[in-house]
């Protein structure tokens, strides 16, 4: 994987995959890296809507998203170097503060295959990694959810390329989405 610059940008559209339909595009831009920390400016294309940030360390865990602090981190990086079968574990406690909720994060992530994937932006060869996420609330430890995030992610790009997420509540599915690249431009590749 190449090192990360500032300007460094990926387009996603984002796809309800229960609705069937593309319901925005996001890009995300590095705009700072200091302290093994990846500082990302997120905009929603052609919207009005406010920018948001979220912070990363190097694999790609997220540190903080908005309000939403991760110690020590999300757990939801990739874990290199990348080969098949591998597998990684992590806990996490998330924070929102906002409003003070708090859950605990149980992660567990294994590669799963390669796979070329093309999408808007390009074909791409990829590692395909599943993560499952348990998460039960810190206060309420009854109240809880899962997310199974499927990652295609493209050494050469240094990011994914397609990633989904379907999150369930009780077992059952309430949100399906899945963000595809549409474009992206690397600062240290040129």
């Amino acid at each position: 994987m190449s090192d990360v610059a500032i300007g460094d940008h990926w387009t996603y559209d984002v796809r309800d995959e229960i609705a069937g339909a593309v319901i925005l595009t996001r890009k995300y831009i590095v705009t700072d890296i200091s302290g093994g920390q990846i500082a990302m400016r997120v905009d929603v294309v052609n919207s009005s809507r406010q920018s948001g940030s979220i912070v990363y360390d190097k694999s790609w865990n997220i540190l903080r998203d908005g309000a939403n602090r991760y110690s020590p981190n999300s757990g939801t990086g990739i874990q290199s170097p990348l080969k098949l079968t591998a597998e990684w574990k992590a806990t996490a406690d998330e924070i929102n503060g906002n409003n003070g909720n708090a859950w605990k994060i149980a992660v567990s992530s294994r590669v799963t295959g390669q796979e070329s994937v093309t999408t808007k932006a390009g074909t791409f060869d990829t590692y395909a990694i599943e993560t499952m996420q348990a998460i039960r609330n810190a206060k309420n430890p009854a109240a809880n959810s899962q997310i199974t995030i499927r990652t295609w992610f493209a050494p050469d790009v240094n990011h994914w390329v397609r990633r989904n997420f379907v999150r369930r509540v009780g077992g059952l599915i309430v949100g399906n989405e899945t963000m595809e690249l549409v474009e992206y431009g690397r600062k240290s590749a040129e």
